[in-house]
């Protein structure tokens, strides 16, 4: 439930074309709805701007489908992430409408259109091919999330005149996601050329003693670029989602001043 459909609800109310019966009816499960093995949070969208997203990883296929129901039945968008692609195979065989792409390992559903609801374009650079699977994780949230996304990709500190080369279109974008593994250094660079936030992602790619992403992981944390903020391993959802709180324009302060970046 969302406060575009709230409102909806309480015209109808307004306008008689809807009793006050039939509009409880609609929102009996607006805080949120027990399925016994999970409480769907229908709230959240109120709270946040967003449906709740769901995390596929570690969930049964049923689980998933059961949720992904309950929140279809409320004409929600649909965001899940981690799923791989035999589980996705059986839940797209119950619900044929989800949309899965393989490599950002997401399902998603477009039940409402997604304007672009961010003040300016989110940038999503990566330091090499391997890393992005979980770019792709976070292009596909942003774009869940109501962002504009431009990609860059390929530009590591092993040849920085890549970089160089891109400058200016990070110049140019609100907020940049930086996905690095191996040593991790790609966010502190960026971060020392532009005028930008930094969320900074590392990854678990690397050889022998990058362990799992934890050396990329303290690289980003000891940073000296100013600006920069880090997220956890290989979490390309968690860093789109804290984008779009930072670029996304406030649609319930319609008199507030405009905010540039």
């Amino acid at each position: 439930m969302n406060p575009i459909k709230i409102r909806e609800i309480l015209e109808r109310v307004q306008a008689g074309e809807l009793s006050v019966e039939q509009s409880l009816e609609s929102l009996k499960d607006l805080p949120f709805q027990d399925l016994g093995f999970a409480r769907v949070d229908h709230h959240r969208a109120l709270r946040q701007g967003h449906p709740e997203v769901i995390l596929g990883q570690w969930k049964t296929t049923a689980q998933i489908v059961g949720i992904v129901e309950s929140i279809l039945a409320r004409g929600q968008n649909i965001l899940v992430t981690r799923v791989d692609e035999a589980k996705a195979l059986q839940i797209c065989t119950v619900i044929p409408q989800l949309v899965y792409d393989s490599s950002a390992r997401t399902l998603t559903f477009h039940a409402q259109p997604l304007p672009i609801r961010g003040r300016a374009p989110l940038a999503i650079v990566t330091a090499g091919t391997a890393d992005l699977p979980v770019a792709d994780e976070a292009a596909v949230t942003a774009r869940m999330l109501g962002l504009e996304v431009i990609r860059v990709t390929d530009v590591g500190v092993a040849g920085i005149h890549r970089l160089m080369d891109a400058r200016s279109t990070l110049e140019n974008v609100g907020v940049v996601i930086v996905v690095a593994g191996m040593e991790g250094a790609l966010p502190s660079v960026i971060g020392g050329l532009i005028s930008r936030p930094i969320i900074a992602v590392p990854t678990s790619v690397g050889y022998g003693a990058q362990f799992q992403g934890l050396a990329a992981l303290l690289t980003m944390l000891n940073s000296c670029a100013s600006g920069v903020t880090v997220v956890n391993i290989d979490n390309g959802f968690g860093a789109a989602f804290a984008a779009s709180m930072i670029l996304r324009r406030d649609d319930s302060l319609p008199h507030a001043p405009p905010v540039t970046v």
